[in-house]
């Protein structure tokens, strides 16, 4: 854990900051002493999540609606930040979305709508970020993108997610290049299974879970807990890795290291299983 009071007056934009990975990141940099800024598509969600993130830290909380795959969306909210504080000293693009299916069952819209938030979101904000980080002269700031260690090595049944990852990961290291004489940092995570309780379950019709046992597939045979994970992104995101640029860190239990991080493993699931898992997508919508 980073001294209290690491972040102080840093204003943190997290993107799919209201549930998951993202409001646990977000409450932990709350509370210490970060101004943060949680946006995602529902504004109620982000209500609630910032009321729970500032009771527990005492810290201001401020919840904007965006639909990162607008560039729209996304410019009004960075007025909306400027306005309150000031722009983001950091961006943590975390918003994502995924698909756990046969290819040859993905319509091209189910593509796209992963690529569109993923990829094109990622794209959206920090392209808008970082122009006006550039244009004001701002240095000492830093993108934190969440990636995937099947990004580099590709996987089955995610291949949407899997491309749009690799595409983000590209950027990320692209950027640390050639934006790094403005003073902006570019970093990554990459996580293994972080899930909240039953994710697996939800994920995975029926006893597939259980079948497949997807704790084997890590080394440490279990999966991340979230204060983990959000201990690296602080210290990523703060002052103390000020000589960190270009780097994706992989925290995952040694999975990838064992089985590329990969969901090759899928194969053993059955076309009804498939099934089940294509009516649960459709009633979750």
């Amino acid at each position: 854990m980073l001294p209290e009071g690491s972040l102080k007056d840093s204003v943190i934009l997290v993107t799919g900051g209201g549930s998951g990975l993202g409001k646990s990141m977000s409450t932990y940099f709350s509370q210490l002493g970060a101004k943060v800024v949680i946006a995602s598509r529902k504004q109620e969600r982000l209500d609630e999540a910032a009321k729970e993130i500032s009771d527990l830290s005492g810290n201001e909380v401020f919840p904007i609606a965006c639909d990162v795959r607008s560039i729209d969306d996304v410019e009004s909210m960075l007025d909306k930040i400027e306005a309150k504080w000031e722009l983001p000293h950091v961006v943590v693009n975390n918003a994502a979305g995924n698909f756990i299916s046969p290819t040859e069952r993905l319509s091209a819209n189910a593509f796209d709508a992963i690529i569109d938030i993923v990829l094109k979101g990622t794209k959206n904000v920090t392209l808008a970020t970082g122009k006006r980080w550039i244009s004001k002269g701002l240095k000492d700031r830093n993108f934190l993108n969440i990636v995937t260690t099947y990004a580099w090595t590709g996987s089955a049944y995610v291949v949407p997610s899997a491309m749009s990852k690799a595409g983000v990961l590209a950027m990320t290291r692209s950027l640390a290049i050639e934006w790094a004489k403005y003073g902006i940092r570019s970093n990554a995570i990459a996580p293994g299974p972080f899930p909240t309780e039953g994710a697996w379950s939800r994920l995975l019709p029926g006893d597939t879970s259980e079948k497949l046992n997807v704790i084997n597939q890590i080394p440490l045979r279990r999966s991340g807990e979230h204060q983990e994970l959000n201990n690296l992104a602080a210290y990523m995101i703060s002052p103390f890795a000020a000589y960190m640029n270009g780097e994706v860190v992989t925290l995952d239990g040694g999975e990838w290291l064992q089985d590329a991080g990969q969901l090759n493993f899928l194969d053993q699931v059955t076309e009804a299983e498939w099934d089940m898992l294509a009516a649960m997508t459709k009633r979750a919508k």
